[in-house]
């Protein structure tokens, strides 16, 4: 799914255009996030593509999405 990571005041938050959906980053497998998954705030864990760690914000990828943290 394509998804636009970007930095505001309180941290990474990822926004997903076809759910209408945006939530903060909570925790990240890799630092920096390129190539590893992260954890949003509802639960939901997405893995990130392999990407330069110099990659400029806001960047929209393709991510793809895991179970739950919660399922």
């Amino acid at each position: 799914m394509k998804v636009m990571i970007r930095s505001t005041p309180k941290g990474l938050s990822v926004y997903a255009p076809k759910k209408d959906l945006e939530e903060m980053i909570v925790s990240t497998e890799r630092d920096p996030i390129w190539g590893g998954k992260i954890t949003l705030k509802n639960g939901w864990i997405l893995l990130l593509p392999d990407m330069p760690a110099d990659t400029r914000l806001p960047v929209t990828v393709e991510a793809k999405k895991l179970e739950s943290a919660d399922a």
